[in-house]
Parts: structure tokens; C-alpha cells; sequence
């Protein structure tokens, strides 16, 4: 008895384990496998070797810092070349993409406001323009519209990334131009990019929050069952 209980109950592991091994993997573990999603993993998994750098404020390890945050810039545009092009664009990409940036330059800005490069003032405004705008589009597409990014969006965007790598930086370092060596203060170079972004930033939310009452104003006047007053 005990030995034929033991062979059922060997029996049903084998078939257990061939159902598994059977079973196709879920369609969201089907769509994070690929190069582009990687890649923004690859930024996510940056933020802490970041957020490490910046705790020594030295020239080495602000240096370092800098060239990390430039790699997480330059991989976020290569994923998303690479998803277009090789038609990868996913859900799982579509939700991690704007994650990844948005963490990782979230915490950019409070470990500059933590070494005292960048008024706190300034990263308010920045993540508040984040937020609303991040609220605005959702609540679109939530009633099936979609607000379009404006080139202001854009500019925005490359100031600010310009500007934290030159907060991360900091300190004053030669640059060679070729013709001359010049210079530079990287911290007073990005106090200025992450300032002119702020306005980017401020600009842009207003074009999205006006884009979007239009968009309710056009959906209003078109409404089969809307009533004249």
C-alpha cells in the first residue's frame, strides 16, 4: 500500500510538472523579453548605483555620477529607436518607459537639492508639472483621447536632462574646444538649464491643460445628447 501510494503520488508530480512545462508563458512575460524593455530595466536598476555616487559630493564620484545619468539618457533614447523600429512597442514598454524616466530623474533632482545645487523651489515646480500633466493624460485616455507632446514638452526635456548632468558634475573643470581650453562651471551651467526647463516646464503644462479643455469643449459640442440652453 504505502509503495503504490508513493507511485501515485510520484505520478501526479510528473504530470504537475508537465503541465508547467506545457504552459505558455503569459503574454506580459512574453513582452518584457526583448532589447528595449531591457534597456529601461537597465535604467531602473542605475537609480541606486546613482543615488550612491551623489552621496560622495568629491569631483571623482560627482564626475562619475554625471556620466551615469548620461548613459540613462542615452539608453532611453536607443530603447525607444529600437522598439519603433523593430515594432516592440508593448504594454509592459509603453508602462516601464515613462517610469524609468521619471524615477530616475526624480531622484536626480532631490539628491541635488540634498547637496545644495539646486534651489528646492525649482525641483518643486518640475515634479508638480510632472504630476499634473501625468493626471491630465491619463484622465484623456481614460475618456479616449489622447494629448499629443508639444515641441515646449520636448525642449523642456532636453534642458533638464542637459541641465542634471551638469548638476552632477559641479564642480569647475577645463574644457578643451579644440582651439582653446576654456573654463567651465558646471554647477553654475546647470543651475541655469534646470532653471530655463522650470519654464519649459511651467509652459508646457499650460499648452496641456489647455489642449485638454479644447479637446472636452470640441467632445461637448459634438455630443448627440447634449442640450441647448
Amino acid at each position: 500500500m504505502a509503495t503504490e501510494r508513493a507511485l501515485r503520488k510520484q505520478r501526479k508530480r510528473e504530470e504537475r510538472a508537465r503541465r508547467r512545462a506545457s504552459r505558455r508563458p503569459s503574454i506580459l512575460v512574453q513582452e518584457f523579453w526583448n532589447l528595449p524593455n531591457m534597456l529601461t530595466l537597465g535604467r531602473i536598476l542605475l537609480i541606486p548605483v546613482f543615488v550612491w555616487l551623489t552621496y560622495d559630493a568629491d569631483p571623482l564620484h560627482s564626475l562619475l555620477a554625471g556620466l551615469v545619468f548620461a548613459v540613462a539618457a542615452i539608453t532611453d533614447v536607443i530603447d525607444g529607436y529600437l522598439a519603433r523600429r523593430w515594432n516592440l512597442i508593448t504594454v509592459v514598454g509603453k508602462f516601464m518607459d515613462p517610469l524609468a524616466d521619471k524615477l530616475i530623474a526624480m531622484a536626480a533632482l532631490v539628491m541635488m537639492v540634498r547637496l545644495g545645487r539646486i534651489a528646492a523651489w525649482v525641483v518643486i515646480v518640475l515634479l508638480a508639472r510632472e504630476f499634473i500633466v501625468t493626471g491630465l493624460r491619463t484622465i484623456a485616455a481614460s475618456e479616449g483621447m489622447v494629448i499629443a507632446a508639444g515641441q515646449e514638452g520636448k525642449w523642456k526635456t532636453s534642458l533638464q536632462l542637459v541641465g542634471i548632468i551638469s548638476l552632477c558634475v559641479h564642480y569647475v573643470h577645463p574644457l578643451d574646444m579644440g582651439f582653446r581650453v576654456v573654463t567651465v562651471d558646471y554647477n553654475q551651467v546647470g543651475k541655469v538649464l534646470v532653471y530655463l526647463s522650470g519654464a519649459f516646464s511651467v509652459w508646457s503644462a499650460v499648452v496641456y491643460f489647455r489642449a485638454f479643455l479644447n479637446m472636452l469643449a470640441r467632445r461637448g459640442s459634438t455630443d448627440p445628447d447634449a442640450k441647448s440652453v
